[in-house]
């Protein structure tokens, strides 16, 4: 039983460190788009920020998603589903 809670205990720290390291670049994203968007507005009138703001967007956007566990693809459980699956399996 110490076994499982360990491995509960390690798999929610992980869970906090994604979803810290999600509002850490959240924070950054919101001061550097900005900065880069005046920078752009006194510097040239091509908009080249939209290419950083969406790249790093688009980035920000699936790790939000893996931080708060939503995967529109594998469904919410499937890791949890594929370690019960190899550990009840023969071969494992």
């Amino acid at each position: 039983m110490e076994n499982l809670n360990e491995y509960k205990y390690k798999k929610a720290v992980k869970k906090v460190q994604c979803i810290k390291g999600f509002y850490s670049n959240l924070a950054a994203y919101l001061i550097i788009i900005p900065l880069l968007a005046y920078l752009n507005y006194r510097t040239t009138d091509f908009l080249w920020v939209l290419f950083p703001a969406l790249g790093w967007g688009i980035g920000l956007i699936a790790h939000g998603l893996n931080a708060f566990g939503y995967n529109p693809i594998l469904g919410k459980d499937w890791e949890e589903r594929k370690i019960k699956e190899f550990m009840n399996s023969s071969d494992f």
